[in-house]
């Protein structure tokens, strides 16, 4: 899936492919859980994933974690140093873990724990700055809130009533 290097495009740029990437594959319906990621390494993309914990019966078949594992293929390795991930909503805490195996240098992600539906995240909030510091990764950086609002509105957002049975993370 590598396609050729481009190291003028933006985040925001990636961001939007990313969108038509969960759009594409999950469409806009918040029950299908569209989140997308993208694994960028020297301006090319290298490898992409869509959430598909429902299709795969695999509660670790996150976005991110697709990415990586389509990424580490692409790559015949697993580390990724120079990397970028990109990703429609903040990574979980096993993702952004994922990431810091992975070696990426950067986590740039849309929508944030603030933009959406509790459900997205751990219940004792941790976030992933939470975790990037806790893995003292000073070498990680993130970007937070690129495209945010066109993001978020791909999830359930915070004011939503989501039945029970169809939260994840409750």
């Amino acid at each position: 899936m590598m396609d050729k290097i481009d190291k003028t495009r933006t985040d925001a740029s990636w961001m939007r492919e990313a969108l038509a990437l969960a759009m594409d594959r999950k469409g806009t319906d918040p029950a299908n859980t569209p989140i997308a990621a993208l694994v960028v390494l020297d301006g090319k993309l290298v490898a992409s994933g869509v959430n598909r914990t429902a299709e795969c019966c695999d509660a670790t078949a996150h976005a991110e974690i697709e990415a990586f594992r389509a990424a580490g293929k692409a790559l015949g390795r697993m580390r990724m140093e120079g990397a970028t991930l990109y990703s429609t909503l903040q990574p979980c805490g096993m993702c952004t873990m994922a990431a810091v195996w992975a070696g990426v240098s950067r986590i740039v992600y849309g929508a944030g724990r603030a933009d959406v539906h509790p459900m997205y995240f751990e219940a004792r909030h941790l976030s992933t700055f939470d975790f990037v510091a806790d893995a003292w990764k000073d070498d990680l950086s993130l970007t937070a809130g690129v495209l945010a609002a066109d993001c978020a509105a791909l999830y359930y957002r915070p004011w939503d009533h989501v039945p029970e049975d169809r939260q994840a993370n409750d």
